[in-house]
């Protein structure tokens, strides 16, 4: 949520982010609404105090034993235009919040941005070779990943892991975790896979992207389409001390995802699923320290592509391809050598204040102001694409291999870290 005189003060970049992202909003209406509530206010001042003089004036009146009943009948018309104007103000507020929630987060001003922009590559790393098959081809057997049966027993998007690459998942969520944990010093979270509608609205996938939900209707719940939403909610509707932060999360999650819209776009096996696993970053900064922490999120979700042996690049994602909530968004694609292209593994973002104004997540200073708090979110990875990515860089002549740094996790756990 964006500060209300903010927009006022900032209004041609509040469209501009707006009109990128693909947000319908009425700002006309707006700033009608914004107008009209700051008149109920200024003219309930001016009636309250009128009525403080009135009461009074009464008070005196009947001290000096004058007649008080004009006094008292202009009390009664205050008082009366008073409650007309509350309720006017409390309609007034209502309407103008309906209004706010659908107003994106502002960009950065180093998002590429305009017409014709693109996404800005950043960063390249590693040799992008390939390889004669692609996974796809790969994982077709009692070891691998069996797509039909998934569909059978769930639907399309499903895939059922079977015995070597079901490992290869688990080993793989398990590392990140622990890489995080041990050489990034985050605090582990188990979070609930299930929320509500005010947790969704906090981190800004509700009300806009509803439809992308799996809704529990009965019980008004929502499955979590990454581990964010219930992480970052943890502070909701709380005050922090300055000297709790900077807060380091990490997280694991199961993501659910109807992605409706979105059929036809790299649908097929493991590019684009309803539920997949994911290892998520989050951090709770003070605003002067949030772009900082931004290039390490990024740094340490590399760290990973890295030590998997794996080739990639980062890129700045244009101004219509950041998401609603964000203000900056760095995408790490990581080089799958079969298929012959990027797979985006990660999405690294700072929502600045957005998140907690929406989520009344704030700390105290040590002046004594109550201010809100930063909120930065990035995968540290999504498996899908970099399984994908490792069964075909590590594919053999009768299946494929785990990747060095994997085996010597298997063996050795934790320890391995010490070295790295």
């Amino acid at each position: 949520m964006l500060d209300r005189e903010f927009i006022v003060s900032n209004r041609e970049l509040v469209e501009k982010s707006a009109t990128a992202k693909k947000c319908k909003v009425n700002f006309e209406h707006l700033f009608k609404v914004i107008n009209r509530r700051k008149e109920l206010i200024n003219s309930l001042n001016s009636l309250r105090e009128e009525k403080n003089k009135n009461s009074s004036q009464v008070s005196k009146t009947r001290k000096d034993g004058g007649d008080i009943s004009p006094l008292l009948e202009k009390g009664k018309e205050i008082s009366n235009k008073i409650k007309e104007e509350e309720e006017e103000l409390k309609r007034i507020e209502e309407e103008e919040f309906n209004l706010l929630k659908w107003i994106p987060n502002i960009l950065d001003e180093e998002v590429p941005s305009g017409e014709n922009s693109n996404f800005k590559i950043v960063k390249e790393f590693g040799k992008f070779e390939e390889k004669k098959l692609s996974y796809f081809e790969i994982i077709k057997s009692d070891e691998g990943i069996d797509f039909k049966r998934g569909a059978k027993i769930s639907g399309s998007h499903f895939p059922l892991y079977l015995g070597k690459a079901a490992y290869l998942e688990r080993v793989l969520v398990n590392f990140m975790l622990d890489l995080h944990i041990v050489k990034h010093n985050y605090k582990e979270i188990f979070p609930p896979f299930l929320v509500n509608y005010d947790s969704l609205f906090s981190t800004g996938q509700l009300p806009k992207l509803e439809e992308d939900m799996y809704r529990l209707k009965d019980d008004d719940l929502f499955l979590i389409p990454t581990a964010e939403v219930p992480v970052t909610n943890i502070f909701r509707d709380e005050i922090l001390n300055e000297n709790e932060l900077p807060k380091k999360f990490v997280a694991y999650s199961a993501c659910f995802r109807r992605e409706a819209g979105s059929y036809g776009k790299d649908t097929k096996g493991l590019k684009r699923l309803h539920q997949f696993n994911k290892v998520e970053l989050v951090r709770f900064t003070k605003p002067e320290e949030s772009k900082k922490a931004h290039l390490e999120m990024l740094e340490e979700a590399q760290r990973v592509l890295v030590l998997l042996g794996l080739s990639y690049r980062v890129i700045l994602l244009p101004d219509f391809d950041t998401s609603f909530s964000s203000s900056k968004t760095y995408d790490i694609e990581v080089w799958a050598e079969g298929s012959k292209e990027f797979l985006e593994v990660s999405s690294v973002s700072n929502f600045l204040d957005f998140q907690a104004r929406r989520g009344k997540i704030r700390y105290k200073s040590r002046e004594g102001k109550n201010l809100f708090i930063h909120t930065l979110n990035g995968s540290g990875l999504a498996t899908p694409r970099t399984v994908i990515a490792l069964i075909e860089k590590y594919q053999t002549d009768d299946g494929f291999d785990f990747p060095p740094i994997l085996k010597d996790y298997i063996k050795f756990g934790r320890e391995i870290f010490k070295s790295l």
